[in-house]
């Protein structure tokens, strides 16, 4: 079977000032279809340019990473933009809604850079907006949504492109206890449904929520583990 993703060494140096820094020091990784891991890590740790690469905002210095069997580090700028796009659902803890558009419209959006018609791009915003139980909302703005609500609209934008990853950055930082809970039951629901699921956090519970956690540490690999406590349905 092919890796979904697969890194080979990957590294990434910034120079500030006249030092090299070592965001990520040669990682090597696996992730499988349908797999719902967690890279956790304290800050400095590498896992915000972890997420980067991943999602192809950023490239390696040194290294290769595989995305459906494709060399990322070998894109051009308009390749890479096109496998964003189409490869990977990015969900944000501040939701980066339009605060001018109904949910309806953000969650269309990712679809228009497509050249998906119009009534195709409806139909499927409504079909993933019922999916993350939001129907009766469709022409509602965020600022008439909970923050619970805003953040179901943002997985429904990440959802509409159907992406082989879902890569979400501290998706839960700006909820409640209650209303996270509620998210990563759903997010349990999407895994169950066969989305791969990949979550950048802080916060060991949602880590440990995950069926496997990467934790780094100053840009290497610290551990890499599958939790065996969350094999099983979740409830929240």
């Amino acid at each position: 079977m092919t890796d979904l993703i697969r890194l080979d060494n990957i590294a990434k140096q910034y120079q500030m000032g006249g030092e090299t820094i070592a965001a990520l020091d040669g990682i090597d990784l696996s992730i499988q279809r349908n797999e719902y891991l967690a890279f956790i890590g304290a800050s400095g740790s590498g896992k915000s340019t972890m997420m980067n690469i991943l999602g192809c905002l950023d490239t390696p210095s040194i290294g290769n990473y595989f995305l459906n069997g494709r060399n990322v580090a070998s894109m051009s700028q308009t390749e890479l933009a096109q496998t964003r796009n189409r490869e990977i659902g990015f969900i944000f803890q501040s939701f980066n809604l339009l605060p001018r558009a109904t949910a309806l419209q953000n969650v269309m959006q990712p679809l228009i850079y497509r050249g998906v018609r119009p009534a195709e791009r409806e139909r499927r915003a409504r079909l993933v907006l019922a999916r993350v139980g939001l129907e009766n909302r469709v022409d509602h703005l965020p600022n008439q949504l909970s923050g619970g609500q805003r953040q179901r609209v943002a997985i429904a934008r990440a959802l509409c492109g159907e992406p082989s990853i879902l890569l979400a950055d501290e998706p839960t930082g700006n909820l409640d206890s209650s209303t996270t809970a509620d998210i990563m039951a759903l997010f349990d629901t999407l895994h169950a449904e066969g989305q791969t699921l990949i979550i950048v956090t802080h916060e060991p519970e949602i880590a440990n929520h995950c069926q496997r956690t990467v934790r780094l540490s100053d840009g290497r690999v610290l551990s890499d583990q599958i939790n065996e406590c969350k094999m099983g349905p979740s409830h929240g």
